[in-house]
């Protein structure tokens, strides 16, 4: 009895740890790592014919100049635009692991063991459930990341990060409640079936772990 509640608390402790660990991992990529996104951001669509003509062209002669620009034209806060929808999505990890721990027990209470195929579709409906509800904040992310976009009527630049919920409207205003989840197709297939690969793979390393230090799972009698 001792060792089942081992496991099973050692599971849920293991759990929590990881998605804490990945949040603050995650949060602290963002903030060092969004100004180079922004810069390579605009050095790609660089060039690129936009049929919106509220996006204002730039003209960056590489890196180095892109950040002079940056920073002497907007100001050196505007190499984190995009800083709060990319700590949003940040969450998509935490909702992931919300909905794929609970799919997994509630089969858990049905059959005494997961199968790999189990595995694999929770870890799948699990991400494609967390990536539906952020996806929209990749929109805003990559927009904020562009800065170079103006606001109507009001005639200004977008970069200020309160605007996110002004690109939210315009998107839903614009092209409706579908134009905010347009490229999700793609994003799920980038990603659905490496998060299903991983969730497999972490479940056979915690049985393969448990085993090693003499814990056993829970089995129904």
């Amino acid at each position: 009895m001792a060792s089942v509640l081992s496991y099973e608390s050692l599971v849920h402790t293991v759990a929590r740890a990881r998605t804490r660990l990945q949040l603050q991992v995650g949060v602290v990529k963002v903030l060092l790592t969004t100004p180079l996104w922004v810069v390579n951001t605009r050095l790609k669509l660089q060039g690129a014919k936009f049929r919106n003509e509220d996006i204002v062209p730039t003209n960056y002669k590489g890196i180095i100049d892109a950040f002079h620009q940056i920073i002497r034209d907007e100001g050196i806060s505007a190499l984190w635009n995009g800083t709060v929808p990319s700590l949003l999505l940040v969450f998509n990890l935490a909702i992931q692991f919300m909905f794929y721990e609970g799919l997994k027990w509630q089969l858990l209470k049905k059959q005494m063991k997961l199968s790999s195929l189990d595995v694999f579709i929770i870890g799948a409906v699990a991400k494609a459930t967390a990536t539906r509800l952020t996806y929209p904040m990749h929109r805003v992310q990559s927009i904020l990341r562009f800065g170079h976009h103006r606001l109507n009527p009001e005639n200004r630049t977008l970069g200020n990060l309160w605007n996110i919920l002004y690109l939210l409207h315009e998107r839903v205003r614009r092209f409706g409640i579908l134009g905010l989840y347009k490229g999700l197709e793609a994003k799920l297939l980038q990603t659905v079936l490496t998060a299903a690969l991983m969730f497999l793979v972490y479940e056979k390393l915690t049985a393969a772990t448990f085993t090693v230090v003499g814990l056993k799972r829970a089995h129904k009698h």
